[in-house]
């Protein structure tokens, strides 16, 4: 049976945001990084969430109805079980006194809108770092196929394996969800991202490329072709 498995359960994450398209986009960018995704639309909404469920890092805005980002920081900070919760504040606010206050009232960080997604996704990696809420993202495994996540890097039959940054990131999808069939549109929104325009082609090339970096002389191909369908990470001999 194919097998793939992460060695750490997924850091959650509660979005508090009112604004239900920005609020989409953070979801779906954040489930593509592998966290796990909570929401609320005001403060007094978090603050439920949070006494129901601890969650490893918030991400809160500042303008909220019913009670602002300031005050839900401020009251978590007050609790003795949320003191130490990472919270990164999200606004519009742009003056450096705004930055200051936010800080001051105990957030851990403070980024303004409109904001680059990896500049937020760097930030949040690296708190809950420093936090202790992801040491490490795990290892994942097919057959004599192993990539380390945290090292980044990729081995076969303890065959280091030398794969560009796109293939990786088709190896590391693959293995996240061994013997399924992805068309190449499929591949192309969870490896590339929906805002890039790229030719399905593309993905051809690609998997061309990681087949000849995964799969030795005399060794089963890996990448199984699934005409009219797409690929999958199932070879034909299993």
């Amino acid at each position: 049976m194919a097998e793939a498995y992460a060695t750490l359960a997924k850091p959650t994450i509660l979005v508090v945001e009112d604004e239900a398209p920005l609020l989409t986009l953070l979801r779906y960018n954040l489930e593509k990084q592998g966290f796990r995704v909570e929401e609320a639309a005001d403060g007094q909404e978090a603050l439920l969430r949070v006494a129901e469920a601890r969650p490893d890092l918030v991400l809160l805005d500042w303008m909220l109805p019913a009670l602002s980002g300031i005050e839900v920081c401020r009251q978590l900070r007050r609790r003795p079980n949320t003191r130490d919760l990472p919270i990164i504040m999200v606004t519009a606010r742009t003056e450096d006194q705004d930055a200051v206050r936010a800080l001051d009232t105990g957030a851990d960080d403070y980024i303004a809108k409109p904001f680059a997604m990896e500049a937020l996704l760097a930030r949040i990696r690296a708190l809950l770092r420093r936090s202790g809420g992801v040491a490490a993202k795990g290892t994942l495994t097919y057959r004599d196929l192993t990539m380390d996540q945290d090292a980044h890097r990729v081995s076969r039959s303890g065959r280091a394996l030398h794969l560009g940054p796109t293939e990786y990131r088709l190896m590391e999808f693959f293995l996240s969800h061994p013997g399924r069939v992805f068309t190449r549109e499929q591949l192309l929104d969870a490896v590339w991202g929906r805002d890039i325009h790229v030719e399905p082609r593309t993905v051809d090339v690609h998997i061309r490329r990681l087949r000849k970096a995964i799969n030795a002389e005399h060794e089963p191909d890996l990448i199984r072709t699934v005409r009219s369908a797409g690929y999958a990470l199932d070879s034909e001999d299993h």
